[in-house]
């Protein structure tokens, strides 16, 4: 699709800028996935057209709540909904035709432009973990989370080669007032790192701060026009809209930012435990959201989007990395490309309390799901602990390491003349081997994917080198990489202007730790 003018105007800062961005350490960060393989696709044209007839019967027959939201209401019923209380009902067809004005594919711009992000179609953006109130490290332990480990975070997601995307809450910070703290954590963003972020969603007026402070970033004329931000709108499931995250959706809805409408499903507890079941209210849940978001502003980007867990029926806790999610997950990117529509979901899910084999396993299993799902946007792609409690720093360069694998598999098999190797397999011949060829020679620093953090030295080697285990090469990355953090170059008269901002904003309120 055409993208709006993306020049931005030039901004203020002098020679004295321009020399320390020159000399700049750059930091490389491989572009965002464009998959060369194809989707897996689990369910035929009779499965889907009987979860979308079904969705559609759950959207004029049970209808949705949009809870503590009379403007909301009125904008169903100005549309043609049957509004009764706060339930909802919305006539069969309704809402796929407002969905038509959602792009099906957008870029969200970075402050760095190298470093924008293109989201749907066969691309697929990694973005960190989300929302957890703790923390662990092999140092101190698991923790509530504070402004500095939300910053290390920031830090290590710039560092990270193969995230694309800073993300949001990383972490949560508990020692900054409940509202203020979406001003520190969108400065961490905005500066310590250069990579697409995401905005605050815990009130309406957080989420008109996150665009006035992106309108001092980039300019208020270049955010109305483009896609600066991308934010988390989750569905009370089953089937509930809160005025909260509702009122932030109407926000960045109208100032042209993108939103990912996602239920919450924790299969058997807020949706059926059959895959059927669940899917059906996936798709009517995210309908009508994203059709709702159209009211608002047609054209407004919005994904797709989809958390998914199944429950264990013994404790009540969310499991991870299960079949049953796979299902879910595979199924739901059919239901989102019918509707051209981007799709989020996946992640580094685990229900593990530390980095071990139980983590590894159950992320392995997210992260490839994933992929093969067709995911365009996977939030919590590295640093997910605990079901979610825990952003963990030793896990999160261990899953951002794992996050390559991804890259190389999404590549798919080259076959042109240099990946044909005839030429190798003609200058070997019988019994002979490959490490001095002239294909071996021209190809090997690229033809391999090389782990930063998995060890493969000699039995000898390693125990010579203290024997480390995993989590222990991990620390050390952690450790390493913040060591060797150097911030990235912004305008000094940005810089300042978004201090005042948030000094102005913090000054305006008393502190509210609730």
């Amino acid at each position: 699709m055409p993208e709006a003018n993306t020049r931005r105007r030039a901004r203020g800062g002098g020679g004295a800028a321009r020399r320390a961005e020159r000399t700049a350490v750059r930091i490389e960060t491989a572009k965002f996935i464009e998959r060369n393989i194809p989707n897996f696709e689990i369910l035929n044209e009779e499965a889907l057209e009987i979860i979308e007839t079904n969705a559609e019967t759950v959207l004029a027959e049970v209808g949705v709540n949009f809870v503590d939201n009379p403007a909301a209401l009125q904008r169903w019923k100005d549309m043609g909904a049957d509004v009764e209380g706060e339930r909802v009902r919305i006539p069969r067809g309704l809402a796929r035709q407002l969905i038509k004005t959602a792009p099906s594919q957008f870029t969200q711009h970075a402050r760095n432009p190298e470093k924008s992000v293109v989201v749907g179609g066969r691309n697929m953006v990694l973005a960190p973990v989300y929302g957890p109130p703790f923390v662990r490290d092999a140092h101190g332990g698991r923790r509530y989370a504070t402004m500095e480990d939300f910053n290390k975070f920031v830090k290590l997601a710039y560092m990270s080669k193969w995230l694309h995307h800073s993300g949001g809450t990383v972490c949560e910070p508990t020692d900054v007032p409940v509202n203020k703290r979406h001003l520190d954590m969108l400065m961490a963003h905005m500066t310590l790192s250069d990579k697409p972020f995401m905005g605050s969603v815990t009130d309406p007026s957080r989420a008109q701060d996150s665009v006035e402070m992106c309108e001092i970033l980039f300019g208020k004329e270049f955010v109305q026009e483009n896609t600066v931000m991308t934010s988390l709108t989750n569905i009370n499931s089953p089937m509930t809209f809160d005025d909260v995250m509702m009122g932030a959706l109407e926000v960045y809805a109208k100032n042209n930012q993108a939103c990912i409408i996602s239920p919450f499903i924790v299969g058997g507890a807020m949706a059926p435990v059959s895959v059927a079941g669940t899917l059906t209210q996936v798709l009517a849940e995210v309908m009508a959201g994203v059709a709702y978001s159209q009211i608002i502003r047609p054209g407004a980007p919005a994904i797709f989007g989809a958390f998914v867990s199944s429950i264990d029926m013994n404790s009540g806790a969310p499991t991870f990395g299960t079949p049953e999610a796979s299902l879910v997950t595979y199924g739901a990117g059919q239901l989102a490309r019918r509707l051209g529509l981007p799709y989020r979901s996946a992640g580094s899910f685990c229900g593990s309390k530390l980095p071990d084999a139980q983590a590894a396993y159950e992320t392995a299993n997210s992260l490839n799901m994933g992929l093969m799902a067709g995911v365009n946007f996977m939030l919590h792609s590295c640093g997910w602990l605990e079901g979610g409690l825990v952003a963990d720093f030793e896990k999160f360069v261990m899953d951002a390491d794992q996050l390559g694998v991804l890259h190389g598999l999404a590549k798919g098999v080259a076959y042109d003349e240099n990946a044909q190797a005839m030429d190798a397999i003609r200058e070997v011949g019988p019994g002979g081997h490959y490490l001095g060829c002239a294909h071996t020679q021209a190809n090997f620093k690229e033809a391999f994917w090389k782990s930063e953090v998995l060890d493969y030295k000699p039995y000898e080697t390693w125990e010579d080198e203290g024997a480390r285990d995993t989590r222990q090469i991990a620390t050390g990355r952690v450790e390493h990489l913040l060591a060797n953090y150097q911030q990235p170059q912004l305008d000094p008269d940005i810089n300042a202007a978004l201090n005042d901002y948030v000094a102005e904003k913090k000054a305006s309120m008393p502190d509210a730790f609730a």
